[in-house]
C-alpha cells in the first residue's frame, strides 16, 4: 500500500526546528519535501547545532528534524536563484516556509507572486508573530512565546520561580500547524484549482494552546495559577502522589476511576464517603485526599502499583528521559527505529507517531547539504552546462 501523501511535492524554505518538524511529518507520510538551503551560508544553521554529531557534517539535532527529505542548494537572494525556484514552483503543490514575518514578501514567496507560475500553489508561512502588524519584522523563539503567553505562570510548583516547559512545545506545535495548513490548502486547491496563502505563527499557536484557562479568564475573570504537585486545576485525584520508592501520577479524570482506585487500594468505603462522591466534593477535599493517598500508596513501589493499576486506574511512573526511552513499552513495540547513515552506520531515533495502515514510512537520514541538487535540476530539464554555470556563479 502506498503512503497517503505520495505525489505531493512541497518546497520547504525552512530552518532550525519549527518548520522542519512540521514538514518532516509530511515527509514521513510520503510527501516529497525539497529543502531549499542557501549554499553560501552553510544551509540550515541547525546543521551546526551541537553538542552531538554523528560525523563532523551530521548534527544529531539536525537529524532529529529532517529525515526523509531532499536538499537543494539554492540562493534565493540572487535573481538567477529565483528563476530556478519559479521553475520548481510549476511542479509543486506547496511552498512551506518558516521565516521572519517580513521575509516572505521580500523574497517573493507569497501567493500573489507565485500564482503567475502555478495558480494552484499553496504558500504556507510560519513566522514568529505573523506577516502583518507591528511585530512582523521581529525575530521570535519558543521560550519567548512561553513567557509571553503565560506558560511560565502555569508551570512548576506554587511559590517557585517562573518556569518554562522542558521541551520546545511551541515550536513543535506550530510545526504541526504548518503541516496542517499545507494539507488544508492543498486539499482546497485540488478542488478549486486555486491556491492561497496560509499563515501560522509561534505566538498565535502559543496563545491558542491556553484553551480552557483562556476561556475561564475571558468569561469568568478566573486566572489559573500553578498547582501543587502538577495537579489538574479542577479534577481530583489528578496529580503526583508518593509511593514507597518515589512518585506515581494518578489521573482519575472520569468519575468511574475514583471508585476503581478505591477498590484497587482496598478502600471501598472511600468511594461511598460523602466527602468524595463527585469531582466537586473531591476538589474541595483535595488536601485530605492527597494525605490519604500518600499514606496508602507509600506501602508499595511505583512499579508494584503500576502492575496493580494496569488498564484499570489511569496511572504513570515519573520517568527521566532515559527511563522514558528505555521503557519496554517503547523499546519492545517498534517505537524506536534505526536509520542507516553513510559514513557512520545505523543510528537510533524515534519512529513517526503517525501510523499509516498497511504502508511503511520511509527511513532515510537527513540529507547532506545540496545532495539532491543535480537530480532535481535535471528533472527540470537543466543540462550539465547550465547546472555548472549556476554552480560557478554560486547560485547553487
Amino acid at each position: 500500500m502506498s503512503l497517503p501523501l505520495e505525489g505531493v511535492r512541497v518546497l520547504a524554505v525552512e530552518q532550525y526546528g519549527a518548520g522542519p518538524f512540521g514538514t518532516m511529518f509530511l515527509a514521513d507520510q510520503g510527501a516529497e519535501i525539497i529543502k531549499i538551503e542557501n549554499p553560501n551560508s552553510g544551509g540550515d544553521f541547525a546543521r551546526d547545532v551541537g553538542p552531538f554529531f554523528f560525523t563532523p557534517d551530521d548534527s544529531e539535532f539536525f537529524h532529529a528534524y529532517n529525515r526523509n527529505k531532499k536538499s537543494l542548494s539554492l540562493d534565493l537572494s540572487q535573481p538567477e536563484g529565483m528563476v530556478v525556484f519559479h521553475d520548481l514552483v510549476k511542479s509543486a503543490d506547496a511552498v512551506a516556509s518558516n521565516l521572519r514575518g517580513d521575509v516572505p514578501d521580500k523574497l517573493g514567496l507569497t501567493y500573489e507572486v507565485l500564482k503567475e507560475f502555478n495558480p494552484k500553489i499553496v504558500c504556507a508561512h510560519l513566522s514568529a508573530y505573523g506577516r502583518t502588524g507591528e511585530r512582523a519584522a521581529w525575530p521570535g523563539f519558543d521560550y519567548l512565546m512561553q513567557a509571553e503567553a503565560g506558560y511560565f505562570s502555569l508551570t512548576g510548583e506554587p511559590g517557585g520561580p517562573p518556569t518554562r516547559m522542558g521541551l520546545s512545545v511551541v515550536d513543535q506545535m506550530t510545526g504541526l500547524a504548518l503541516a496542517y495548513a499545507v494539507l488544508a490548502g492543498v486539499t482546497g486547491a485540488r478542488v478549486t484549482d486555486i491556491g492561497r496563502d496560509m499563515d501560522v505563527s509561534l505566538f498565535d499557536i502559543a496563545m491558542s494552546n491556553l484553551a480552557y484557562p483562556a476561556i475561564w479568564y475571558l468569561n469568568e475573570g478566573h486566572e489559573q495559577q500553578r498547582m501543587e504537585r502538577s495537579a489538574h486545576p479542577v479534577l481530583t485525584p489528578c496529580q503526583l502522589y508518593k509511593s514507597a520508592d518515589g512518585w506515581i501520577y494518578l489521573m482519575c479524570n472520569k468519575e468511574k476511576f475514583w471508585p476503581a482506585l478505591c477498590v484497587a487500594l482496598g478502600k471501598d468505603d472511600w468511594a461511598k464517603d460523602a466527602r468524595f462522591l463527585t469531582f466537586k466534593e473531591r476538589a474541595e477535599n483535595r488536601a485530605l485526599i492527597q494525605e490519604m493517598l500518600d499514606g496508602e500508596l507509600s506501602h508499595k513501589t511505583t512499579a508494584e502499583w503500576m502492575t496493580l493499576f494496569a488498564g484499570v486506574v489511569p496511572a504513570s511512573p515519573l520517568n527521566s528521559v532515559s527511563e522514558a526511552l528505555e521503557n519496554p513499552f517503547v523499546t519492545e513495540n517498534n517505537r524506536i527505529q534505526e536509520i542507516d547513515l553513510p559514513g557512520y552506520g545505523a543510528y537510533k531515533t524515534l519512529r513517526s507517531p503517525v501510523i499509516s495502515g498497511g504502508a511503511e514510512a520511509p527511513s532515510n537520514p537527513a540529507p547532506q547539504l545540496g545532495a539532491d541538487t543535480n537530480d532535481l535540476l535535471s528533472q527540470l530539464g537543466y543540462d550539465s552546462k547550465k547546472i555548472d554555470k549556476l554552480r560557478n556563479i554560486k547560485v547553487i
